[in-house]
């Protein structure tokens, strides 16, 4: 991860290094927020659901956040906060408990 972290912040990243950044943070947000209730989608890296609540069976999960890559590494890294990432235009948050401000950073950079 440190090899595709040092490309990401060098704007060298490809696929795979966005793929690999994106999945790893990805496992650390299920890992500090387990659950079913929120599905947290970084197209087209990975998908997870996380944060305890009601758990969805079918369709379309009732609490969803889309981002694109970019956006999802600098806010697990702690590069940007949540409330600035939602005024970028670029996050998509429908449902109860899609704030992840008590979540983020991850890690911090």
């Amino acid at each position: 991860m440190d090899e595709a972290l040092r490309r990401y912040d060098a704007g060298d990243a490809g696929r795979a290094e966005l793929k690999l950044l994106v999945k790893e943070l990805l496992k650390l947000l299920v890992a500090k927020a387990p659950g079913h209730a929120v599905e947290v989608r970084v197209p087209p890296y990975g998908a997870v659901q996380c944060i305890e609540g009601p758990r969805h069976t079918r369709g379309t999960p009732g609490a969803v956040i889309e981002m694109p890559a970019d956006i999802w590494i600098d806010l697990a890294l702690g590069r940007t906060t949540w409330s600035d990432a939602r005024l970028t235009g670029k996050v998509r948050a429908s449902g109860e408990r899609t704030d992840l401000t008590h979540l983020l950073p991850l890690l911090s950079n």
